[in-house]
């Protein structure tokens, strides 16, 4: 993919020389030449003859243009006039625009009239790139246009794109069957399509003081790609990335607070319903093995164990400190912190960012920097890591180990998470809040979680992402082993933002977060319940081999509901081959339904479902299944629950492992099916067909996107 550089760069130059944030449209071209990205022919007149003259050379029709770096919206400002089809019209358009640009802004320096050739035909769509304050450089595909303001049919990638990433736009807005072409039209060329979007992907990044590109409309059709209109945007001043620590730092700092050989509780008291009471108590009660150091300048003694008045008078090393004291008292005690090495500090106090106090929290910023310390919060709960009976929080204690890590930015979430994970018997690796983020944030905990073998799974609740752009590097790492969830608030648009350009307007909604996390591999849940069922299950189901779906029901209703969750879901229902189908025939009645759903009939005995599940487990073309039990005195609730899970575990254990999931309709005894069918290793809910479907479709999702489909 040839570019010239240079070439951008002295358009660039000249433009921010000048004090200017916006390129003239001829400017754009130069710049899209310079990158292969095709333009139609065109030139600048400087007078009606010459407008004229360039029109005969383009060929007719043509398009007029006011080109001005003081008229950025042309259309508004009557500045454009298209169909111009005779050499006398040429003339008088030139008139026509010149008048009705002055007209609009008086004061404008107009350098010329562009005379374009009129592109027609084809599909048109916008290519668009836009500096998002989350994720930096993203770039943009949909309809273009006027449909583009009407439809918003459009999606984001963050750059650099691969050649799959820019095709995979091509197939992921609503209207992608018209770019297929549908009632006898043409298809478009994608491979052109494709890479314009590559290549500008490629100006963006090279380039990051382009803020905007819009690239709208593009005509699009069988024989490729040209850009109509080129909008191109300019930072005004120097354009700074952040900064970010490499991952041996991040893991340097990070192994000392989630295994810490000693805790220190500042603020730590003797005094029940006080934060610091219910640290050390946590602490204590939990079994944390490490030394346990209360600091208060007022007690010699809390606990049982020996207080200090201050963190600088521990006797020995402190590797994290758990701050339990009004925010006023902060800055100064974690001046001590870090005088005495402390790696984490652990700042459960409130009254900093969240609620105005933006300078006293970047107070502690610039503290923590300044001694190396890594700052959690402020105003979290704190935090649990069970493989060392860690519970450094003064919420309820929690100690039932398992493989999942869950973070969460409001301390209710956190809440929420532990009465769940206590309920359903999931067990957890960790719990962190991680609150205003003023320090460590997200990426800081994949990148431990990443390399931490009690860890299977991760789910982070976030209102925001600090560095959004960070994060998908490390995402991206870590789903290649381990589903990493995602339950992002705040999904409705809070309007739109002022823009100057058309991908600037649509990228101001929740439409960027979603396809970004899609884009790193990231399974992104609609609700707290979806993120809490998908951290529980995922680690439960293996892994699918393929896509083909099966699902066995005993009732036909539940079938239909079924099958609809898996088109919702992404699933595909397999097409059963003839010696299959006469294989499940064969252990269902007759009035039954073979095909997929298979409909094996409510009022078949046990072995019925015995016979067909060890069908469906045992055939290797079949890469999942679904079940639907339907409550029968026939087969009650608890002798299903067994029987699957024997049939399945001996399934598995010949090497037959493939994911199950089952949706139980019936009465009250469902639900201990369900605990019975979990407690064995197969994901069960009742009273739903959407829940059990939802958790494979994000199996399915991970999968895809991690790359282990096929095992």
């Amino acid at each position: 993919m040839s570019h010239d550089q240079t070439a951008v760069r002295e358009v660039l130059e000249k433009a921010r020389a000048e004090g200017r944030t916006a390129l003239t449209a001829p400017e754009g071209k130069k710049i899209c030449d310079a990158y292969g990205i095709a333009t139609p022919g065109e030139g600048v007149a400087a007078s009606a003859e010459e407008a004229a003259r360039l029109a005969e050379e383009i060929g007719f029709p043509v398009v007029l243009k006011v080109v001005s770096p003081d008229i950025l919206h042309k259309t508004e400002a009557g500045g454009v006039l298209v169909g111009v089809a005779t050499a006398a019209a040429a003339r008088a358009g030139y008139d026509q625009v010149m008048a009705s640009a002055l007209a609009y802004n008086p004061e404008a320096v107009i350098d010329g009239i562009q005379v374009q050739r009129m592109l027609g035909g084809g599909q048109e769509v916008i290519i668009g790139a836009v500096t998002d304050p989350t994720f930096g450089k993203v770039v943009a595909f949909g309809l273009g246009g006027v449909l583009v303001e009407v439809l918003r049919d459009v999606t984001f990638r963050i750059t650099p794109l691969s050649g799959d990433d820019a095709l995979g736009m091509l197939d992921d807005i609503r209207a992608a069957e018209v770019l297929r072409g549908v009632r006898g039209a043409e298809a478009v060329a994608r491979e052109p399509l494709a890479d314009m979007i590559q290549r500008v992907s490629a100006l963006v990044d090279d380039f990051p003081e382009i803020t905007e590109i819009d690239l709208n409309p593009v005509f699009a059709d069988a024989r490729g790609a040209t850009a109509a209109d080129v909008r191109v945007l300019l930072a005004a001043g120097p354009v700074v990335e952040p900064a970010r620590l490499g991952r041996d730092e991040i893991l340097s700092s990070m192994n000392r607070i989630f295994k810490p050989r000693s805790v220190a509780v500042i603020g730590a008291s003797a005094e029940d319903g006080k934060i610091g009471n219910s640290v050390m108590r946590n602490l204590i009660n939990g079994g944390y093995r490490g030394n346990i150091y209360p600091i208060n300048p007022k007690a010699t003694e809390i606990l049982g164990l020996p207080a200090y008045p201050s963190i600088t008078a521990v006797p020995g090393d402190v590797d994290v400190a758990v701050f339990a004291i009004p925010a006023k008292f902060v800055p100064a005690a974690l001046e001590e912190a870090g005088a005495k090495g402390a790696a984490g500090a652990i700042m459960i106090p409130s009254g900093f960012a969240e609620t105005g106090n933006v300078a006293g929290q970047q107070e502690l910023v610039e503290i923590a920097r300044r001694h190396g310390i890594r700052m959690l919060g402020p105003n979290i709960y704190g935090y649990y890591y069970t493989p060392e009976n860690l519970c450094a929080t003064f919420c309820t204690p929690y100690d039932v180990r398992g493989s999942v890590a869950l973070t969460s930015q409001s301390g209710g979430i956190g809440m929420a998470i532990l009465g769940f994970s206590r309920t359903t018997k999931m067990g957890v690796s960790a719990i962190v809040g991680v609150g205003n983020k003023a320090d460590v944030d997200e990426d800081d905990l994949l990148t431990f979680f990443e390399q931490d073998d009690n860890t299977r799974c991760v789910a982070m609740h976030l209102e925001d992402l600090k560095d959004g752009r960070g994060f998908v590097e490390v995402a991206r790492r870590v789903v290649k082993t381990k589903p990493v969830i995602v339950l992002k608030a705040g999904r409705t648009a809070m309007g739109a933002r002022a823009a100057s350009s058309h991908t600037g307007a649509l990228a101001g909604d929740d439409k960027v977060y979603d396809d970004i996390l899609r884009q790193a591999g990231v399974v992104r849940a609609p609700g707290l319940n979806e993120m809490l069922e998908y951290a529980r299950a995922l680690p439960l189901l293996p892994t699918p081999k393929g896509e083909n779906v099966v699902i066995i029901t005993a009732a036909g209703g539940s079938g239909v509901l079924l099958s609809d969750a898996c088109v919702d879901n992404g699933l595909t229902l397999m097409d059963i081959p003839p010696d299959l189908d006469q294989a499940f025939r064969a252990y269902i009645p007759p009035f039954g339904a073979a095909g997929n759903p298979i409909d094996i009939t409510g009022g078949e005995p046990p072995t019925t479902y015995e016979n067909t599940i060890r069908l469906g487990m045992s055939d290797p073309r079949i890469h999942a299944l679904i079940l639907g039990y339907w409550h029968t005195i026939v087969t009650p609730p608890m002798v299903f629950a067994e029987l699957a899970a024997r049939v399945v575990g001996e399934c598995r254990a010949a090497g037959h492992d493939k994911p199950v999931v089952v949706s139980l309709a019936g009465d009250t005894e469902v639900e201990a099916a369900c605990e019975y069918l979990f407690d064995h290793g197969i994901v069960a809910y009742p009273y739903t067909t959407e829940k059990p479907v939802a958790v494979l479709g994000a199996k399915y999702q991970w999968a895809r996107a991690s790359g282990s489909m096929g095992g």
